[in-house]
């Protein structure tokens, strides 16, 4: 048999202690090695709550994540949430001021539609654009989360990494078939899209994920891509410099470097995608199929790992003191012949 996904207590007839015990159960935070934030949120609350707590969430949650260098934003166990409280969590990722439409919900039983814009302003700060953001997802992970999460992956402001979502509905109702004691879950809003244009999103297909792994190995593998996203400007510092130092043509070098100080890093992800833009970018402005980049592997050695390549070490030969061992090795690299026709 198919079930509602499980609701949460109406945290609107609760009292204010309540709502913010509630409140708490659904939200956990703390910052992870390497400064990177992490925000767990397994219900997304309604307008209501957040505008009677919005202040205590800013003090004790957001406040404490906003000197964090990258986010992570984990949704793998939010099976649902509020619709209302879709615009406060894109609002604090939203990196300007100037309001922005990211969806438009058509309610079947009201037949009306409600666009959903980001806040012109939030308590305390956004998050800033220069920072990374990550959404963790799971095969659990429904309806109002998934909205959240598509919203964010259309915007190009988080990387998704996990499961694909559940598919689901942004509103179930529980309807009575007759008089009969059977019962029939329908799915009663749908999202339009931005601007409303009808065009299909996340509904029924689920949220993919731009990094596809278990959701059990989903933060390993969002620390491990905001580790390779904060090297980033080192590598192209250093690659930089390397083109000033040492490239041949030297008149293409300008350019070079102004290219890579442009390039668009949001959607690199692996050291296998930013070599693979590196190689394209060169290449395509220095005309140069020779100029190449590639990623190589620590080598371990006794006093651990070591930083160098995969060719085989320079093999120098050296002359050997006897004039017959001089002789073989001068015919094991010389082979001389009389061709026909007095050819050499």
């Amino acid at each position: 048999t198919l079930e509602a996904p499980r609701q949460a207590p109406a945290l609107t007839n609760l009292t204010q202690e309540e709502m913010l015990a509630q409140l708490q159960k659904g939200i956990r935070h703390e910052v992870l090695e390497g400064n990177v934030g992490y925000l767990r949120v397994d219900d997304i609350p309604s307008q209501e709550v957040v505008s009677k707590l919005g202040g205590f969430l800013v003090a004790s949650v957001w406040r404490k994540l906003m000197g964090t260098s990258a986010l992570v934003l984990d949704l793998r166990h939010c099976t649902g949430g509020h619709i209302s409280g879709i615009p406060y969590i894109i609002s604090y990722l939203h990196p300007g001021n100037t309001v922005l439409h990211v969806d438009t919900i058509y309610d079947r039983p009201s037949n009306t539609t409600t666009e959903i814009w980001t806040l012109p302003q939030v308590l305390g700060e956004r998050y800033s654009a220069d920072k990374d953001v990550v959404v963790l997802t799971s095969g659990h992970t429904g309806g109002v989360a998934e909205d959240i999460t598509y919203i964010l992956k259309q915007m190009r402001r988080a990387i998704v990494v996990g499961e694909r979502t559940v598919g689901g509905a942004l509103d179930l109702q529980k309807l009575r078939i007759g008089q009969s004691d059977f019962f029939l879950t329908v799915p009663v809003s749908r999202s339009l899209g931005p601007l409303g244009g009808g065009s299909q999103t996340w509904e029924g297909s689920g949220v993919l994920p731009c990094v596809g792994t278990p959701a059990e190995q989903a933060l390993e593998k969002a620390l491990a891509i905001l580790t390779l996203r904060r090297a980033l400007p080192g590598v192209v510092r250093r690659l930089q410099e390397a083109l000033q130092a040492y490239y041949t043509l030297v008149d293409r070098v300008p350019t070079l470097l102004h290219h890579l100080a442009n390039m668009d890093f949001s959607a690199v992800v692996s050291e296998e995608d930013l070599v693979t833009k590196l190689n394209a970018g060169l290449q395509t402005v220095s005309e140069d199929p020779r100029l190449l980049v590639r990623a190589v592997k620590p080598k371990e050695t006794s006093s651990g790992p070591e930083v160098g390549n995969d060719d085989p070490p320079e093999v120098v030969p050296t002359v050997p003191g006897a004039e017959e061992a001089q002789q073989a090795l001068v015919l094991s690299m010389f082979q001389v012949s009389v061709l026909p026709g007095n050819v050499g």
